[in-house]
């Protein structure tokens, strides 16, 4: 590995899923219903209307309309033509297609960002599987959110340390996308993005066994994949879950 350093601070550092920055009503509508859709609180297909969105939190349609636009960027959220905005429904075709994708493109972005870690990376990846592994300890709805937030961080972690901004975007909505098809379609209790597997990851690259560390990568992204339970679930009502 090379001696050529990433910024620590910039390593999991993840733009506003528009790109240009959104205000903080924009932010708060848009983390609650991501929120609402991790938690399998809003399932696809939820039609999400401007109007109805704007009512329950007391803003205007133009602030809603940002927000929805930024979980439209991470694929959590679709429109469509003259009918609006509705929770994103994947398929399962969909769903195979994005484990997919991960399978053939993260091999590669592991072994560019191998390239470059130094001993802080290892630091930070360490510091990450300390977090993971305190949530594998809690329960609830909330510790489930933010499992799975964790169990995503790292791999857009690895991404970031290959200093290609164009790579991280990429997995960014790749990951935004598995998160979404995990929490609504995962079978287990707990993230399938294992705690334990990502350990074993780190530990091969630190040892410098990119290839062992590839296989794992692979292994892990199919056992994650096998967990899912891909069935149709009917749509919740937005006042249902978006009012405390």
């Amino acid at each position: 590995m090379n001696s050529r350093q990433t910024k620590p601070e910039t390593l999991i550092a993840r733009p506003d899923a528009d790109g240009n920055g959104i205000d903080g009503s924009q932010r708060a509508i848009r983390d609650a219903i991501r929120d609402a859709i991790v938690d399998r609180r809003l399932m696809p297909g939820t039609k999400l209307t401007e109007t109805d969105v704007g009512a329950l939190f007391n803003v205007s349609r133009t602030l809603v309309r940002g927000a929805l636009q930024a979980l439209v960027h991470e694929g959590l959220v679709t429109v469509e033509r003259n009918r609006g905005a509705f929770v994103a429904n994947p398929s399962p075709e969909e769903a195979r297609q994005i484990f997919a994708t991960r399978r053939i493109i993260e091999p590669g972005i592991l072994t560019e960002a191998a390239r470059h870690m130094t001993p802080s990376h290892f630091r930070q990846l360490r510091e990450q599987l300390v977090d993971e592994g305190r949530l594998m300890s809690e329960r609830g709805q909330s510790a489930r959110r933010a499992e799975i937030k964790a169990s995503g961080d790292f791999h857009l972690m690895i991404a970031a340390m290959t200093g290609n901004a164009v790579m991280q975007r990429f997995m960014d909505e790749l990951i935004a996308r598995s998160s979404l098809v995990i929490s609504l379609y995962g079978q287990s209790t707990v993230s399938s993005c294992g705690h334990s597997e990502h350990t074993e990851i780190v530990d091969a690259i630190e040892a410098g066994q990119l290839d062992r560390a590839n296989r794992l990568m692979v292994h892990h992204i199919r056992h994650i994949e096998a967990d899912l339970d891909l069935r149709i679930r009917r749509a919740n009502e937005l006042r249902d879950v978006l009012l405390p």
